[in-house]
Formats: structure tokens, C-alpha cells, sequence
């Protein structure tokens, strides 16, 4: 193998498929890059063999071949030559190692042969559909926060994907929960959704999508199967594996009835709420909210440092209650909500509550109080 290719070309694809490799490994071939130079491209895959990345890049190849080199090497050299060079990647004529050229710079890798690269793209899918980057960005920004990282609850660990007849129209639609609180997203169901297995999407891939999707002007092409999902993001094809189980029946903890709303500026709201929480323990992240007629006080104690208090004015006209919740994930919550004002709706000190965007953004948030 034997081709030149500029380094931006390079680096933006390396930068793309390096994240999937772990750095630690057992296995001597997940280290690795596979690099693959055909025609006027060379084609990129890494795998941990939960998620596999193949990119493809111009080239121009004088001798077409395949190897594979240690990906962070690989990455760290091209990101660490100047801008604006060329790199001349040439395998020897055994294939044990490969020479990195640009300018005055040379380094040698070693390889490892292609042959031994781990394939995860088998298998058919069943579904099929195109959606637009900006809708799936929305879906996955507005509920990944929300995933668990708790192992026992394996199934928790992801975000659930399905569609779901809601107002009269099928939608697709969002889900992570860690049981203290729950967030959902839906769009219109893209044509040829309909039918598709509810899926859970790994919280790895999840973050591996959020960082790929940086244009939303474009049209992803989602594959879908029992077990397996592939996506098509301009030259990137990501396949992932979904997480095999039943995620819970995320319904029946959305309340219906909560019949109290609190109505406030979102930003003046976090902003309160990280400043007494400020003072919280580690431990208990507890801010504590009493409501009254039109105004909310926000306390926050801490038995070692101290206590804290700060009034904001909010649209509220029901019975004086109070209610506590994790400071963290009311500022999680927060950030996702793109309106001025967020709805908070109600019921008691003990059950949870809902929350709302002012936005027209079809996401909602659903939050366990704690005791303080």
C-alpha cells in the first residue's frame, strides 16, 4: 500500500473512528485502525466489537493494499504534524510495519495483518427510514442525559427508541430513565419507521452520535434489526449493537394528574438553584422548594457548612406546598429546555413531577422528589 492524502482529510477522519478504540486492550487487534486503499479513497474501521466506525477519505493511491496500525498512534502523529502537509502512508513490502511521511517528519509503525480484523457488519436489517440530522440530534440531546450508569440495571443503560401513536399521529420517540428521573422525545415517525422494533441504543453509541452529528442540514440513514443498528452520517457508517432487554414500561411513571403549575423564567431558575446549591454536601444534593402565592423560596441546609436561601418570583395560585429535589438533576433538566419559561406541574411533597418546555419542542421531564 502506498498513498498520499492531506492531513485535515486525515486528521477529521482519524478523529472520527479513534474514539471507538479503547485504550486498553486485550486484544492486540482492537488497538488498531484498519486502513484500506482502493481506488481514489482510503476507507477507515475501528471496533470494540459493541460499535464498529468506517469512514472514507480522498486519496491518492499509487499502490492499493490494506493493513491495520495502532489507532491513537496513528492519531496523535497526524494531529501532532503542521497544517496544510501532505502524509504519505507506505506499507513495507512484508507488511510488518507502515512509514508516516510528512515533510522532514518519518515514523514506522508496526501492523498487524487485516486478515485478523474483527467484521460486526453481518446480518441483515429489517427496517430501513431517512431522518433528518436535526431531528435525531433533538431526539438524543434532549433524553441522553437521563441515561442510567448503573450496571445491574443493564437495561437502563441506553436510550429506547420505538414509535408510538401519540395525538393522532405516529411519532418516534425518545426514552432514557434512571429511575430518579425520566426524559422523552418525540418527532413524526420518518417513513418506513412504522413497525420497527423498540430498540436500545448503547450509551457509548449515544455519545459516539452526538459528537458525529455536527451538521444538521443533513439526512441520516438508519438501518434497524433485532439486535443491531447501523447509521449513515455523510462519509461515517456506524453500527452498533443494541443492548439486549426489555426496557420498563416507562408509561406508567408519567403523571396525568398533577394538577398544580409552576410557571418560571428557565434561566433565572438554574441560576438560583446553583447558587444555593452551592452550599449542598456532595452526598445529598438537596434544594428544597416552597411555593406560595406567585412566589417560590428555595432553600438549601448543610449541617457542616451552613444554609442558604434565595426568593424567585413564579406564576403559581395553588395551596402553599413544599418539595424537595436533587439540585444536579433539576440544572440537567434545565439546560435542555429551550423556552424562556418551564412548566413545572405538581401533585405533592411525595410524587413526582413533571416538567415541561415552553418551546413547542415535544420533549418532556419527569423528576422523583427527594426528602429534605
Amino acid at each position: 500500500m502506498r498513498i498520499t492524502l492531506e492531513r485535515s482529510n486525515l486528521l477529521k477522519s482519524l478523529n472520527h473512528v479513534h474514539r471507538v478504540v479503547e485504550r486498553r486492550n486485550t486484544i492486540p487487534i482492537l488497538s488498531n485502525v484498519l486502513l484500506k486503499a482502493e481506488g481514489a479513497a482510503l476507507d477507515m474501521k475501528a471496533t470494540d466489537l459493541d460499535l464498529e466506525i468506517t469512514e472514507s477519505t480522498a486519496a491518492m493511491v499509487e499502490q492499493a493494499g490494506a493493513t491495520t496500525v495502532p489507532a491513537h498512534l496513528l492519531y496523535e502523529i497526524v494531529r501532532k504534524l503542521p497544517d496544510g502537509s501532505e502524509v504519505l502512508l507506505a506499507t513495507t513490502p512484508d507488511g510488518a510495519s507502515m512509514t508516516v511521511a510528512s515533510g522532514r517528519s518519518k515514523f514506522s509503525l508496526q501492523c498487524l495483518p487485516q486478515s485478523d480484523f474483527p467484521d460486526l457488519t453481518a446480518g441483515s436489517f429489517s427496517h430501513s427510514f431517512k431522518i433528518k440530522a436535526s431531528d435525531f440530534k433533538m431526539l438524543i440531546d434532549r433524553t441522553q442525559f437521563a441515561i442510567s450508569t448503573e450496571e445491574t440495571r443493564y437495561y437502563l443503560n441506553g436510550i429506547f427508541l420505538h414509535t408510538i401513536e401519540a395525538s393522532g399521529a405516529l411519532k418516534l420517540r425518545a426514552v432514557a430513565t434512571d429511575g430518579h428521573r425520566l426524559a422523552r422525545a418525540d418527532v413524526d415517525a420518518p417513513s418506513g419507521s412504522e413497525g420497527m422494533p423498540g430498540i436500545i441504543i448503547p450509551r457509548k453509541t449515544v455519545g459516539e452520535l452526538q459528537k458525529l452529528i455536527d451538521n444538521p442540514d443533513l439526512t441520516i440513514g438508519i438501518e434497524i434489526s433485532d439486535s443491531k443498528i447501523r447509521l449513515s452520517i455523510g462519509s461515517v457508517v456506524l453500527t452498533s449493537k443494541l443492548i439486549d432487554g426489555t426496557f420498563p414500561d416507562y408509561q406508567r411513571v408519567i403523571p396525568q394528574a398533577n394538577d398544580k403549575e409552576m410557571r418560571v423564567d428557565c434561566q433565572t431558575f438554574a441560576r438560583a438553584v446553583d447558587r444555593v446549591s452551592t452550599i449542598s454536601s456532595e452526598r445529598g444534593r438537596a434544594v428544597k422548594l416552597a411555593l406560595s402565592d406567585g412566589q417560590l423560596l428555595l432553600t438549601v441546609n448543610n449541617p457542616d457548612s451552613g444554609s442558604a436561601t434565595e426568593e424567585v418570583a413564579v406564576g403559581y395560585e395553588n395551596d402553599a406546598m413544599e418539595i424537595g429535589f436533587n439540585a444536579k438533576y433539576l440544572l440537567d433538566i434545565t439546560s435542555q429546555l429551550s423556552g424562556e419559561d418551564a412548566i413545572f406541574l405538581l401533585a405533592d411533597a411525595g410524587s413526582p413531577t413533571l416538567i415541561r418546555d415552553t418551546a413547542g419542542v415535544d420533549a418532556l421531564y419527569v423528576l422523583m422528589p427527594m426528602r429534605v
